[in-house]
């Protein structure tokens, strides 16, 4: 069982609900669409799969229907209610918090590395610092399948030379792989956004793509963030204050270069000579 348009629209009006802008509210109102999500994720008996921003539920009925553990994060307090009144019945645990701010530990308990999968249609105001987060500090979700801007979707699958490369293509590319998995054109949601979606494919690499001794994560992912938030600029310019030409040369990069025709593995080479230089120079 999942959720029709119309049941999804007299759902909310008998709640004396609506969808809410601010908190990027576009619900899914086409069974075959969840079906499709549940499949494309391939989860089913004994999987474990947690959802974020649940909404009614249209989802969620979906992933129970397959035979997955589910459980649902809301973060609106309107919708807690409605969603429990739906998914509880199919085995559902629904968290109310903002995914932002959860403990995840607590929530999703403390299994082994990758052993949870997020399956969602992401806010669209959230899902870049969200699945960022979740990548930094929530190794236990595995992999993920999210429905989002098409725009972002982009910046999350980009390489090197792709015009959507950015800072958080370089993190997804640490932690992860990830693919387009499919367009969702915007007619199946309520209200209907201006913008297409599109399904991304994350999995998670059971090492990091740089080892971490040779830099943390932390500090390249600030190298990174310094050097996209003026890519038109020669990293020499963009970085200065923090990289110098001994760096440059030290890593292999050249000071000309911008941004985006750095992958992974150049930032983290760039980003441990700065380390050690610093290092160097420390009493």
């Amino acid at each position: 069982m999942t959720l029709s348009r119309r049941e999804v629209t007299e759902l909310l009006a008998d709640h004396g609900l609506r969808p809410r802008r601010a908190l990027g509210q576009h619900f899914v109102v086409d069974p075959n669409t969840v079906r499709r999500v549940a499949r494309l994720a391939e989860v089913g008996p004994g999987d474990r799969v947690v959802e974020i921003g649940a909404g009614v539920g249209s989802l969620t009925l979906a992933l129970a229907e397959a035979g997955a553990e589910v459980v649902a994060v809301e973060i609106d307090d309107r919708l807690v209610a409605v969603l429990r009144e739906v998914v509880e019945p199919q085995g559902v645990r629904v968290v109310h918090g903002d995914a932002l701010a959860l403990d995840w530990e607590v929530v999703l308990g403390h299994p082994q590395l990758g052993a949870w999968a997020l399956v969602a249609n992401l806010p669209y105001n959230v899902a870049t610092p969200l699945i960022a987060d979740l990548l930094d500090g929530v190794p236990a979700i595995g992999r993920m399948l999210v429905m989002v801007q098409h725009e972002v979707a982009e910046r999350l699958v980009a390489e090197v030379g792709d015009p959507g490369y950015g800072a958080v293509s370089v993190k997804v590319r640490y932690w992860a792989t990830a693919r387009l998995a499919g367009n969702v054109p915007s007619r199946v949601f309520w209200p209907e956004p201006a913008v297409e979606s599109a399904l991304v494919a994350i999995e998670r690499r059971e090492a990091p793509a740089v080892d971490p001794a040779l830099v943390e994560p932390e500090a390249l992912f600030a190298l990174v963030r310094a050097g996209f938030s003026q890519r038109r600029k020669m990293l020499r310019r963009a970085l200065v204050g923090q990289v110098d030409h001994e760096d440059f040369a030290c890593a292999g990069v050249r000071p000309e270069a911008r941004a985006e025709e750095l992958d992974v593995a150049a930032w983290a080479r760039l980003a441990a000579c700065v380390r050690r230089r610093q290092a160097a120079l420390s009493p």
